[in-house]
């Protein structure tokens, strides 16, 4: 019996096992945790720094570790799941999540903490790969349907109530506890995995692509490492100049070994389709732009002007509680608009709210933002849903899988590199705004001001001065001046991507649903479907 033939089987006995259930409570609960920990994490910023004496570079590898991980082993992830079980490996991920959730906790360090943050992308990535692949296993028909839909509004959630979550944990507890909360879940994740989730494999599955895996996870590291290094050590400096060297040798690498491999864990023949190249460049620009920015603004809203990381996450919600709301109003849409106009029109809002961010003073107050903010939000939701939706459509359902996770790696890698290249734009354009303004506000600021470029970087732009002094303002003044100049990057960028997704993402690449070249089409990208429109 062919493998598609033992998945249509697989399919029928999962439909009638009343574990189904367990199983999509299990991948619910994981979703919403690892996803917490993208967007939650970015309000306790301010609270590591202070308490671990994290550097403005530590913080950002606070941020990059977890996304790098996410990004370099998802699709490894996947391709050991289809071989020795979905189930094994996706609570495999979850104990070490729940393991490197306590470790972050116990964190004395931060070198400590962006390990053990790294650790637990690692289970992220398992679990994240897995997640769909175990729906599709246990659900057939139009329950299918809804547990994706379900799914969905996980994943939406976790998003939208994040920055709330995380000020509530930190305000009230500590930023440990936004560590610590995921320990019980966690468990409790692994008890039903193990006793009510039915295990499914692919028994035509390949092997493990480990030269592209050790190309990407080097290739990436050095870049980010070398975008987050480069202001301090000099950008002519041989540790720079080697690091981008690695970078550049282990991508092109990287490339060379995906195109000679058999099996290989990024396909690049399906970047011959024009419209999932188009939802890559969506997905990077949505990321690297607006998502790469929640750090900034963090810093600026809780330490610049002052506000708990409670308060910070409810002004946040500005933008979360839009993208939610705007989401599935945008899934609607998608019956009667081209995806790439919701895509493109998403995406141009979000530039244009990151630019209404612009022109912030020392004496702005969060109200500045406040535009840019709702703007942004409901460009997210604009995007997303057509997104996700058009990762998959353009290529035969049997590549469904491998698309949706090509798509959340250039989502993560967004956010690693997007971090990393707004904070060396930023610490290029903040050290000279500071000389400027220290020395406009006069000699004794200047004497306290000598070595501050750091502290105003963790600082959001209070430095070592008080409250209102004239320091203080004139920090502010720097430190707002960077943002603006980080805010056009990041508008800019995500306007880019508008455009380029208006001209890659065209009707004719989305697979018809129901076609007999989609149900049973060749493994190559060459046999997909003729084209039609959807």
């Amino acid at each position: 019996m062919s493998a598609q033939h033992d998945g249509h089987a697989q399919h029928a006995i999962a439909a009638a096992d009343p574990r189904r259930w367990w199983a999509l409570g299990a991948v619910c609960v994981a979703t919403f945790m690892l996803l917490l920990d993208i967007t939650v994490v970015n309000v306790a910023l301010p609270d590591i720094s202070k308490d671990l004496g994290a550097g403005f570079g530590d913080l950002q590898w606070v941020i990059d570790a977890y996304a790098l991980s996410l990004a370099s082993f998802t699709l490894t992830m996947g391709s050991l799941a289809d071989r020795y079980g979905r189930r094994l490996v996706f609570t495999g991920g979850l104990v070490v999540f729940t393991l490197a959730s306590a470790l972050c906790g116990l964190a004395t360090s931060s070198l400590f903490l962006i390990l053990a943050r790294g650790l637990q992308g690692v289970g992220g990535a398992a679990m994240f790969a897995t997640s769909l692949a175990l729906l599709a296993a246990n659900f057939s028909g139009r329950e299918r349907g809804t547990a994706f839909g379900l799914w969905g509004a996980t994943t939406g959630g976790a998003v939208a109530i994040g920055p709330l979550v995380g000020g509530i944990l930190v305000t009230a507890v500590s930023w440990q506890s936004i560590f610590y909360v995921n320990i019980p879940v966690g468990i409790a994740a692994v008890a039903v995995a193990l006793t009510r989730v039915p295990e499914s494999r692919n028994p035509a599955a390949g092997r493990v692509d480990i030269p592209g895996l050790v190309t990407l996870v080097v290739g990436l590291s050095s870049l980010v490492f070398a975008l987050v290094r480069g202001n301090t050590e000099g950008w002519s400096s041989t540790v720079i100049v080697t690091a981008l060297a690695v970078a550049a040798v282990m991508l092109v690498a990287f490339v060379l070994i995906e195109l000679r491999a058999r099996e290989p864990m990024l396909d690049l023949r399906l970047f011959r389709i024009p419209s999932f190249t188009g939802a890559q460049v969506a997905a990077f620009g949505l990321s690297s732009s607006m998502f790469a920015m929640f750090l900034y603004l963090t810093l600026y809203i809780q330490n610049g002007l002052g506000f708990s990381p409670l308060e910070a996450g409810v002004r946040f919600l500005a933008i979360t509680l839009l993208s939610f709301i705007a989401a599935p109003i945008s899934g609607r849409l998608s019956a009667r608009v081209p995806t790439r106009w919701l895509i493109g029109g998403g995406l141009t809002l979000v530039g244009l709210g990151l630019l209404a961010m612009r022109g912030l003073t020392a004496d702005s107050t969060w109200t500045a933002l406040l535009l840019g903010f709702a703007v942004a939000g409901l460009g997210i939701g604009l995007t997303n849903p057509p997104l996700a939706s058009t990762a998959v459509g353009v290529v035969p359902p049997w590549r469904a899988g491998v698309a949706s996770g090509i798509n959340s790696t250039f989502r993560q890698v967004g956010i690693a590199t997007g971090t990393a290249a707004l904070g060396a734009i930023f610490a290029g354009r903040l050290t000279p705004k500071l000389d400027a303004a220290f020395a406009q506000a006069g000699p004794a600021v200047q004497r306290v001001a000598a070595h501050v470029p750091d502290t105003v970087f963790q600082s959001g732009g209070s430095g070592p001065f008080p409250r209102g002094s004239a320091g203080q303002q004139a920090a502010l003044t720097a430190f707002t001046g960077a943002l603006n100049d980080i805010l056009l990057v990041g508008g800019v960028t995500a306007l880019v991507s508008a455009a380029l997704v208006v001209v890659l993402i065209h009707p004719r690449d989305f697979v018809p649903a129901g076609a007999p070249e989609a149900q049973d089409a060749p493994a190559s990208v060459a046999g997909t479907a003729e084209p039609a429109r959807p």
